[in-house]
């Protein structure tokens, strides 16, 4: 499963090559006569119209703390955050097409610690508009988002059953509407009055427990399995999704992200939110800092927790999710 999401997205990317070399060079061979002797006569015609539009950044950022008979005492730690932003996007007079890949995978090491994850997310997103004319900010839209993790995730210090794995969960939406794309700012909106949201649970046992949604197993009053929990969960409702960026001040960049979606068959009215935002600082050509912050709410994810202390996970009912980041470190640019 792993090798075939890695090749779908690196297919995508190629498009970009594949289109370029359909628009190159073609060439015309004129023969006439010169005196005594035949020549060859190139005429060679070049298209230099790119309507492709790429943008890559692949950075990482380290945390790191050392102590030598330090009298307040303490733990050597060190972090590590590897992320990686991909855009392929093609614009040709009334056809609009973006697509995008963003991975992120963070660990911490302590001494006397095993070591953690911090981060993980993949997403991949892919948006391709239509407008009736030239001067319309309007697209007929359709729309698809996609988006997972790399490894298995713990409840920490619990590390036997793992609370999430890859594609446990796995979300995706596939959607048509109306896109509205600003002509001078980098701002879109998004509004899809059907969308179609699948959340993959492809580890049994997190499907049998009920997880992220899914419908759980079936048992006896003993507990003896009767029927196994479904590994998939499909709904269809609203989404409305937001994007922003703009330089607030010089080497200072803001991104703004909001999606919400409800569920028309299942408590309609009940959002999901997922907002980011993520404030760039830029020291020169290859250190760049940043500071983020992100809140999810869904009403399918139940929190685990240790109750009663007895080590084992209790299921509770969904939360607020946030998370807060700041890294320093070395991106490149290509």
């Amino acid at each position: 499963m792993k090798i075939r999401l890695l090749s779908l997205i690196l297919c995508l990317f190629s498009i970009k090559s594949f289109a370029s070399n359909y628009h190159q060079t073609s060439v015309i061979i004129d023969t006439t006569e010169a005196g005594e002797n035949n020549a060859l006569k190139d005429s060679t015609e070049t298209d230099v119209t790119n309507y492709w539009d790429e943008k890559n950044a692949v950075g990482l950022d380290f945390n790191e703390v050392a102590f030598v008979n330090w009298s307040s005492g303490g733990n050597n730690s060190i972090s590590a955050l590897l992320h990686g932003d991909f855009e392929r996007n093609y614009k040709k007079k009334l056809t609009n097409w973006r697509n995008s890949a963003v991975i992120r995978y963070g660990i911490n090491a302590q001494e006397g610690r095993e070591v953690r994850k911090t981060e993980d997310e993949l997403v991949f997103s892919s948006s391709f508009g239509y407008r009736r004319d030239s001067t319309s900010n309007f697209y007929y839209s359709a729309k698809m988002d996609f988006n997972t993790q790399f490894t298995n995730g713990y409840r920490y210090p619990e590390t036997d059953k793992p609370i999430s794995k890859f594609m446990a969960p796995g979300y995706l939406f596939l959607g048509v509407g109306a896109e509205f794309s600003h002509p001078n700012e980098d701002l879109t909106a998004y509004f899809s009055p059907i969308t179609q949201k699948s959340t993959f649970v492809l580890d049994q046992r997190l499907a049998n427990e009920g997880m992220f949604g899914v419908t759980p197993a079936i048992r006896d009053e003993e507990g003896n399995l009767i029927e196994e929990g479904e590994s998939v969960r499909t709904e269809i409702g609203l989404l409305l999704t937001s994007k922003f960026s703009k330089e607030v001040f010089e080497n200072v960049n803001l991104k703004n992200r909001l999606s919400l979606y409800s569920d028309y068959l299942n408590k309609f009215g009940n959002i999901d939110v997922d907002w980011q935002i993520n404030v760039n600082l830029k020291v020169n050509d290859f250190i760049k800092a940043n500071v983020g912050s992100q809140v999810r709410y869904d009403d399918d994810v139940k929190y685990k927790e240790d109750i009663d202390g007895d080590g084992e996970l209790e299921t509770t009912g969904p939360r607020i999710q946030f998370k807060q980041t700041l890294g320093v470190g070395v991106v490149y640019e290509f």
